[in-house]
C-alpha cells in the first residue's frame, strides 16, 4: 500500500513540474518573496470587504437581532444590568478591555518609540508613531462616518461617550499589538518565538474586543467590524514597512 501511494505520489510531482515547465517564466512563482505580498494583499482586501459587509449589515439594520442576541445571552435574563459568571469576571474584563484604552496604548506606543530613538532606529520609530496614530485617525473617521450609538438594551459596566461603529478598543487594540508584535517578532530567530509573539497578540487583541461586548458598551458587530478594519490597516502597515526597509529608510532589526 505504502510504495502504491508512493509511486501515485512521484507521478504526481512530476506531473506538476512538467506542467509548472511549461508555464511562462514571467507565471512562475520563483520563490516565497514573490507570493508574500500577493498573500498580504489578499487579505487586506478580505478583511476590508468583511468590514464593508458588516457596515453594510449595520446600516440597513438587518444585524441587529443577531447583536440583540448575544447582548442578552451574556447577561442574567432576570436582570440585565446583571453580567453572567461571578463577580471576579467582571473585574477581570474591566481590566483587560483597558488594556485597549487610549491612555494604556499611548504608553505602550511611547516605550517603544523610546526604545528605538535610544537604539538609534530614527526610522522604525517614525513609522511605529505613524501607523498607531493613523489607525487612531482611522477610527474616529469611522465613528463619526457612521455615527451609530451605543446599545442601550444592557446597562453599560464601563463608561463611555463616543460613537459605538466600529469598537475603537478592537481597531486601535488590533493597530497597536499587531504591529508590535509583528516589530517583535522579526527581532528573533527561532520560528517558535515568532510564532508565540504573534499568537499573543492575536489573543490579546480578540480579548479586548469580546471585552467590549461583555460589558455592554459594544454590539458584536462593533468589535467584528474594528477587527476586520484594524488587521487589514496593521498588514498595510507591516507591508510598507518591508517595502520602506527594502530601500533603506527604515532600519532592519538586528
Amino acid at each position: 500500500m505504502k510504495k502504491a501511494r508512493r509511486a501515485r505520489q512521484s507521478k504526481v510531482l512530476k506531473l506538476a513540474d512538467r506542467a509548472l515547465a511549461a508555464l511562462p517564466a514571467r507565471w512562475r512563482a520563483t520563490s516565497l518573496a514573490e507570493l508574500v505580498p500577493l498573500a498580504v494583499l489578499a487579505f487586506i482586501a478580505a478583511a476590508v470587504y468583511a468590514f464593508a459587509q458588516i457596515a453594510d449589515e449595520v446600516m440597513d439594520g438587518e444585524i441587529k437581532p443577531f447583536d440583540e442576541a448575544i447582548l442578552r445571552a451574556l447577561r442574567n435574563p432576570a436582570d440585565l444590568a446583571d453580567p453572567i459568571g461571578p463577580r471576579w469576571l467582571e473585574a477581570a474584563m474591566l481590566d483587560i478591555t483597558a488594556l485597549g484604552g487610549t491612555a494604556v496604548l499611548t504608553l505602550i506606543t511611547a516605550g517603544v518609540i523610546g526604545f528605538l530613538l535610544m537604539d538609534q532606529k530614527r526610522g522604525a520609530a517614525l513609522f511605529v508613531l505613524v501607523a498607531v496614530v493613523g489607525g487612531s485617525l482611522l477610527t474616529t473617521l469611522a465613528k463619526f462616518a457612521f455615527a451609530r450609538p451605543r446599545p442601550e438594551l444592557v446597562a453599560h459596566l464601563a463608561h463611555v461617550s463616543s460613537y459605538s461603529f466600529p469598537s475603537g478598543h478592537a481597531l486601535s487594540s488590533a493597530v497597536t499589538y499587531l504591529t508590535l508584535g509583528a516589530l517583535l517578532a522579526r527581532t528573533q530567530a527561532s520560528k517558535r518565538i515568532k510564532a508565540y509573539l504573534l499568537a499573543a497578540a492575536v489573543l490579546l487583541t480578540l480579548m479586548i474586543g469580546s471585552s467590549r461586548v461583555y460589558l455592554g458598551v459594544h454590539y458584536p458587530s462593533d468589535v467584528l467590524a474594528g477587527w476586520s478594519l484594524g488587521a487589514a490597516w496593521a498588514m498595510l502597515c507591516w507591508q510598507v514597512e518591508h517595502l520602506l526597509q527594502q530601500r533603506g529608510q527604515v532600519e532592519r532589526e538586528d
